[in-house]
């Protein structure tokens, strides 16, 4: 381990300087960091990185599934609640049945329990991929937060199927009420226990005398502890991290401090760069190791097999696109939809193409164990199984994610303005947040605000008078009255973020939010 470390740091260094080059290039770096690590795995007596099975999934997907959870907002993710659904549950489990019965077909000595298999491995889409991808061009706030919130569910949807599947087999049998009893106990249990442990720590960072290094180890904690929980009790670790994680997310200003939110999330943006990359990297280094268990497969057949199943992967998904579009025109005539107008025949095309699979379909690929059972024989087709999911990943990636900035300017869909401009929500938030802090100021704190040099310049500063702020030193109880201030400004914001009449992207709300924390932040430090 030691003797390899220089390597392992020089991966390190060398992802940062490959997203920097992909940043440059305007290319989204998982597709760079795929084809270095496959290069890398060129270059003679490059030690090979081994990890084991059981590992993959508790080293890189409670924190990244946390992270995005904590990313995502909540209000985009109930809008879009039955497309999101469709897609990360219907979607997930038409795909793995379709690619399960085209192996059956094709490949030879696949069974369908081994195809359904290789369905549950290669069926979710990758978001990190998408969403790298997605900030080189500017896309509906409709698609990405779809998008978003599809990658956060599909994965529990995909590893379910991939559980029973390798139930199946190992056993040579598949019994539908256990199935059907199994999978509403991950589906339950899974959200239960994420939800149960997330309100724990809340109660414990309220409770416990902890300071902002604590708070950002305990949410490092919380992700793992709610998949190793959900994991031990049979449900779905998946769903316990998700759940709890939105929890938690939406709670933040209730129970974190401001150091302790504004550190965190420097500290988890950080952590995931370096996951992301990890195992992008990592999809590249494993090639050599894959291809050299593959047997009496011939390695142009194995890539014509990863090929048709990327194939099968792509149609699938662009068809329930449309098929998502014509079910809901129907349903708007019996049920309240998030938007009745048609997103045209050009939208379905983009959220079909943006399929591109990755850290998931690595992950569950890697965990398949080498032997079916202890001393038991070799798991059958399991390098072949791991080669399809290679190249599905890398085609994905390089096919679909390099064309997909392309198709999108392309395509030139329609924006149908979900929400209010930027700069004019912008303005708007400034103009009513001001109006409420004066109100606020003048009703509260009247009394201060007559005696206080500072509170009479915050208050001429937002009534747009004042640029500058004085550097005067502040009796404890003007902080005082600044702080109920900053709190009434916060939750004047969170209010407007779920208010109906306003229609304020929430990633907005969140940019203020954050700006409020900083000024916090400031105030405690002048003496």
């Amino acid at each position: 381990m030691l003797e390899n470390f220089p390597y392992y740091l020089s991966l390190i260094i060398a992802i940062v300087f490959i997203i920097m080059i992909a940043n440059k290039i305007r290319v989204a770096y998982p597709v760079l960091l795929v084809v270095a690590g496959l290069l890398i795995s060129f270059i003679p007596n490059v030690p090979v990185i081994r990890i084991d099975p059981e590992l993959i999934f508790i080293i890189f997907l409670p924190p990244l599934l946390y992270e995005a959870a904590w990313a995502i907002s909540w209000k985009e993710l109930w809008k879009w609640r039955r497309i999101i659904g469709s897609f990360a549950f219907v979607v997930v489990f038409l795909t793995a049945t379709t690619v399960a019965f085209v192996a059956n077909h094709f490949i030879p000595g696949f069974s369908l329990a081994l195809g359904f298999l290789l369905g549950g491995i290669v069926s979710p889409p990758d978001a990190v991929s998408a969403g790298a991808i997605l900030k080189f061009v500017k896309v509906q706030k409709r698609l990405s937060s779809i998008l978003e919130g599809e990658s956060l569910l599909n994965d529990a949807s995909s590893l379910i199927i991939f559980r029973f599947a390798m139930i199946a087999v190992a056993t040579g049998q598949f019994i539908w009420q256990d199935a059907v009893f199994s999978f509403s106990w991950m589906l339950v249990g899974g959200i239960g226990i994420g939800l149960i442990i997330g309100w724990l720590f809340m109660k414990g960072h309220k409770l416990l005398p902890t300071d902002a290094n604590m708070d950002t180890i305990l949410t490092i904690v919380a992700p793992y502890l709610m998949y190793i929980a959900a994991e031990e009790a049979h449900s779905s670790g998946v769903l316990a991290v998700v759940s709890g994680g939105l929890l938690l997310s939406n709670n933040r200003h209730s129970f974190l401090s401001t150091s302790s939110r504004l550190r965190g999330l420097n500290v988890w943006e950080s952590l995931s760069f370096v996951l992301n990359g990890l195992v992008f990297i990592l999809i590249g280094l494993d090639l050599p190791e894959i291809t050299s268990g593959l047997g009496e497969v011939s390695i142009y057949d194995a890539v014509g097999y990863g090929l048709l199943v990327t194939a099968v992967l792509i149609v699938v998904r662009i068809l329930s696109a449309y098929g998502a579009v014509v079910v809901t025109l129907i349903a708007r005539n019996f049920i309240t939809v998030a938007d009745n107008r048609s997103p045209g025949f050009k939208a379905p095309i983009l959220l079909g193409w943006t399929g591109m699979r990755g850290v998931v379909s690595l992950a569950a690929a890697l965990s398949i164990p080498v032997k079916l059972y202890p001393d038991g024989p070799d798991f059958p087709q399991r390098n072949l199984i791991l080669f399809i999911t290679f190249i599905v990943i890398l085609t994905t990636l390089l096919v679909q994610g390099l064309t997909l900035p392309y198709l999108i300017r392309k395509m030139e869909i329609p924006s149908y303005n979900d929400h209010l401009p930027e700069d004019e929500a912008e303005e708007l938030i400034r103009r009513e947040m001001a109006k409420m802090t004066l109100e606020h100021l003048r009703k509260n704190h009247s009394e201060l605000l007559e005696k206080s040099m500072f509170l009479q310049q915050i208050h001429e500063k937002w009534r747009g008078k004042v640029e500058k702020e004085s550097d005067i030193k502040l009796s404890s109880e003007i902080k005082d009255a600044y702080l109920d201030i900053l709190n009434a400004q916060r939750a004047w914001l969170i209010e407007q973020n779920y208010d109906k009449k306003q229609h304020f992207d929430e990633d907005l709300i969140r940019r203020h939010l954050v700006k409020i924390d900083l000024e916090e932040e400031r105030l405690l430090l002048i003496h």
